[in-house]
C-alpha cells in the first residue's frame, strides 16, 4: 500500500499543504478501498465519519431531485477528495458518489482530518479554496440549468467532459457514459440526448462509436454553448 508521504496525487489537492509528519499519521489510520464499476463510494443521507481521496478512476456524484431520479451534479477523477464538506459543516452526506469505473480510493478518518486543520493554518485555507471552488462550479452550473437551452447544455458538458477526462489514444473524450447519464446530467429526456447527439454527428461536430464521444469541432460546440 502507497503511504501518503510519498503519493503523488497528493499534489493534486489540498493534502500538498500537509507536513510529513501529518502525512505519515494519515498513512497509518487510512485505509485503501477498491469500488466496482457501479458501486456507491457515499450515499446521500449517510453520516460521514470521514474523507476519501480518489487514488485513480472516475465517479459522478449524484443528488435525488423531488420526482426520484437522480440528477448528476458533477464527475471527479484520480486526485479529487469528497466527503469533506459535509464533515465540516457536521451534516450527512448531500450526494452519492458512484463509480463509473472501477477505482481505488483512500478513506481517512475524521480526527485526522480535524487534527491537521486545526494544527496547519495552510491546509485549512487550501481546504477552504477547494469548498469555494466547488461551490462556484454549482452556483454555474445552477445558471446554466436556468438559463440555456438543453442543446446548449449538451454542447457544454461535452467541452466539460474533455477538459475534465481528457482523450484516449483514438482522441475519444476518455470517459464512457450511458445516454441516460449524459441526459441526467443536462436534466432532460434520454430521448432527446440521442436525437441531439445524432443532429451533432451529422454536423460533423462530434464523432460517435457506441458510448465513446469524440469531438471533431470543439469551437462550433463553444458556439452552440454560448448561443450562437
Amino acid at each position: 500500500m502507497n503511504k501518503c508521504e510519498h503519493c503523488l496525487i497528493k499534489d493534486k489537492n489540498a493534502l500538498k499543504m500537509l507536513t510529513y509528519e501529518e502525512l505519515e499519521c494519515f498513512s497509518r489510520h487510512k485505509s485503501t478501498i477498491l469500488i466496482k464499476k457501479g458501486e456507491t463510494l457515499m450515499n446521500e443521507g449517510d453520516p460521514v465519519n470521514g474523507f476519501y481521496c480518489i487514488k485513480n478512476g472516475k465517479f459522478k456524484l449524484t443528488k435525488l431531485n423531488s420526482n426520484g431520479k437522480d440528477q448528476i451534479i458533477s464527475y471527479i477523477k484520480e486526485g479529487y477528495i469528497v466527503g469533506h464538506r459535509s464533515l465540516l459543516c457536521e451534516e450527512p452526506a448531500g450526494l452519492t458518489v458512484t463509480a463509473i469505473e472501477d477505482s481505488f480510493t483512500c478513506f481517512v478518518p475524521k480526527d485526522d482530518l480535524l487534527c491537521s486543520i486545526k494544527n496547519n493554518p495552510s491546509f485549512a485555507l487550501e481546504l477552504l479554496k477547494n469548498i469555494s471552488h466547488q461551490l462556484n462550479e454549482a452556483n454555474c452550473s445552477i445558471a446554466n440549468m436556468a438559463q440555456k437551452s438543453v442543446k446548449q447544455r449538451l454542447a457544454q458538458t461535452l467541452i466539460n467532459l474533455e477538459d475534465l477526462f481528457g482523450v484516449d489514444k483514438n482522441e475519444y473524450i476518455n470517459v464512457s457514459l450511458t445516454r441516460e447519464e449524459i441526459a441526467n446530467t443536462l436534466g432532460t429526456a434520454t430521448e432527446s440526448v440521442i436525437r441531439l447527439l445524432s443532429s451533432f454527428k451529422a454536423e460533423n461536430i462530434i464523432k460517435l462509436k457506441g458510448k465513446r464521444i469524440l469531438i471533431l469541432n470543439k469551437q462550433e460546440l463553444n458556439n452552440i454553448s454560448d448561443g450562437y
